[in-house]
């Protein structure tokens, strides 16, 4: 529901008090409690069984001990709460955590545990009063937590990947990006090992195996993250450095020098950088995922190192997410385009400006053509509506959402914005936006509203068609066009192959890589294995050490029946867990009728993926 400026301007009023704008939070009247609480109402988030419009999380301190033989965490989490006057209880998310001991002030208390939902988890129920400060959960994890991946070796890692809704199976926690609050934490873990949290970390082990963290900002559940490895670190500027095992560690150093100058180009652009430290720690190549935002502390894969600093756009956009997403953040997951389509935006006009405006139109237009591609996949299956901007995912995991109409059709239309009205008068709107809202949540309809009252007339916004972008299916007619000079030389050259063609004319050594991509998937589909056997002859791209090129590769190779790159996709698939690179490959020797190959490949593969890729391949694999 769309609403009137006037309750817009009111609304802004009490979400400065509601959302943690500042840490304060202690000296808060008991008025600017109930404002805080009574803004919470307006917004049901149904991936959640916590209801924080009646206690709501203040601050955490959380006291844990990592077991690497049990693949168990003990740990104690004591939770300072705001209560509404009437308040009788506290809900909190849990799933597969056990051994529940519960206090209340100091007191031994009774709890009650909830239906398990395969999706949700449990409803933890506290009973508490108004006057209820302080109340403490001490529990168990389950080695098979959601979150974790327990990764073996002489030296073992542990990381966590709590977005979307995962940080329940580790930690007991209202599990909505609504609620958002402070920590601190103490972790033991074997001596030998480093532990890192989205907080002040430490740079260096110590003698204990004890570590202690803060974090003063306040963040919601998602953001919560833990790694344990054997880790060193190296500074790169004043606020930044990478944490790398010992093997990498230099070759991360080297990957990431440019992550101070995008930095620098981004507080030039939307304001002050308000975490204090941006570090990053490189994972093992099991994490699911290309990179995840943890205040502080960003998670990387391994797969963008690639010795020539080529793929470091994915550190732009996690920093990019310091402003959207971890300052500003989306209320509940039907509103992610919030989080990722402003990051994508963010993420290209950083690299524009460290890189140049060519380098950043070549990324813009992979982007595009991903977009098109899963535009028209989602339009012809079950859900749809999974292509409007707004998205309505209840009784549905919050990952149904993750695609790349949060991102880049949310990104399109921001671009689209920036055109019509002029990069100034944008970057003003937008630096103005993270500043007015810091430490906030953010819905699609109050955003509506402020997008009304701080930039667009009507006129304009119909001229944008924006309730077309926002709620209409598909792409609308008015996407911003990309100008790149070098890609449209690269698809002039990849529609005149042939058979016949004399590969070694092609300027593979001269392209960067996103024209090697671009190269690769825009051949003509008659291009066979014969084809693709002298390609690979002249370039030796099976073996090449980029993971986007490579993984480019390998999928034109199967869906082309290029069968000598076929040892190659089953060591990559079983080193790699990047969902990005797994899905659609797994998917190519589905469709091309290998099933039989990809549930081989799957059935070596599986022990060493985060669950967050295991739920999507078992998903692709059994139908």
């Amino acid at each position: 529901m769309k609403t009137s400026n006037s309750l817009l301007a009111a609304l802004c009023a009490i979400v400065l008090v509601f959302s943690h704008c500042s840490v304060s939070d202690k000296k808060e009247d008991k008025t600017n409690i109930q404002k805080r609480i009574a803004m919470n109402k307006l917004v049901k988030d149904h991936h959640s069984h916590s209801a924080p419009n009646e206690s709501r999380v203040k601050h955490l301190s959380w006291d844990a001990e990592v077991d690497f033989k049990t693949r168990i965490i003990t740990a104690t989490a004591t939770f300072d709460l705001t209560n509404a006057d009437d308040a009788k209880k506290v809900i909190f998310d849990v799933k597969d955590l056990t051994d529940y001991k519960i206090t209340v002030d100091g007191k031994e208390s009774a709890f009650e545990l909830g239906e398990d939902n395969p999706l949700l988890g449990r409803a933890l129920t506290i009973p508490i009063s108004a006057e209820t400060k302080q109340v403490t959960v001490a529990y168990k994890t389950s080695p098979d937590a959601g979150a974790l991946l327990w990764v073996d070796g002489e030296k073992p890692f542990l990381f966590s990947q709590s977005q979307a809704i995962l940080a329940r199976t580790w930690i007991p926690c209202m599990d909505s990006p609504g609620v958002r609050y402070t920590y601190n934490a103490t972790v033991k873990v074997r001596k030998d090992l480093l532990a890192l949290m989205s907080a002040e970390n430490p740079t260096e082990k110590n003698d204990t195996g004890v570590y202690t963290f803060k974090m003063d900002q306040p963040i919601p559940s998602y953001l919560l993250a833990l790694a344990v490895g054997d880790v060193e670190y190296r500074a790169i500027g004043d606020r930044t450095g990478v944490y790398a095992v010992p093997d990498m560690i230099e070759a991360a150093h080297y990957e990431f020098q440019e992550m101070d100058e995008m930095l620098v180009e981004a507080e030039k652009l939307y304001g002050k950088y308000v975490w204090d430290q941006y570090d990053v720690i490189v994972l093992p190549a099991a994490f699911p995922f290309g990179g995840m935002e943890n205040p502080r502390l960003t998670f990387a894969t391994p797969t963008i190192i690639a010795g020539d600093r080529s793929l470091t756009s994915l550190i732009a956009h996690e920093l990019a997410h310091s402003w959207s997403g971890n300052l500003v953040t989306n209320s509940t997951w039907n509103d992610f385009w919030l989080n990722e389509g402003f990051t994508v935006y963010f993420e290209m006009r950083i690299m524009e400006a460290v890189y140049g405006r060519e380098y950043s139109e070549m990324l813009a237009l992979l982007s595009q053509q991903g977009l098109i591609s899963e535009n028209e996949e989602i339009l012809s299956g079950d859900n749809p509506e999974d292509t409007e901007l707004k998205l309505s995912l209840a009784g549905r995991s919050p990952d149904d959402g993750m695609t790349a109409i949060a991102y880049d059709k949310g990104y399109f239309f921001l671009r689209l914005m920036e055109e019509k009205l002029g990069r100034e008068r944008f970057d003003k709107f937008l630096k103005d936006y993270f500043t007015a809202h810091s430490f906030q949540v953010m819905d699609t309809e109050r955003f509506i509203d402020y997008l009304m009252a701080n930039l667009l007339s009507e006129e304009e916004a119909k001229e944008l068609d924006i309730q077309a972008w926002i709620y209409g299916k598909g792409l609308p007619a008015n996407m911003p066009k990309i100008d790149s000079d070098k890609m449209t030389k690269v698809d002039a050259l990849a529609a005149s192959m042939t058979d016949d063609s004399t590969v070694s004319t092609i300027p593979w050594g001269e392209w960067k890589y996103q024209e090697k991509v671009r190269f690769l998937s825009q051949l003509p589909e008659a291009l066979k294995a014969p084809f693709m056997t002298k390609l690979d002859a002249a370039f030796d791209i099976t073996n090449i050490g980029n993971n986007e090129v490579l993984f480019e590769w390998l999928e034109q190779s199967i869906y082309r029946d290029y069968e000598a790159s076929f040892n190659r996709a089953d060591k990559f698939l079983v080193s790699v867990g990047r969902r990005k690179f797994l899905t659609p490959l797994y998917k190519a020797f589905k469709e091309t009728g290998r099933i039989a190959l990809a549930r081989e490949i799957y059935k070596k593969a599986r022990p060493n993926y985060h669950s967050v890729a295991i739920e999507t391949m078992d998903d692709l694999l059994t139908k």
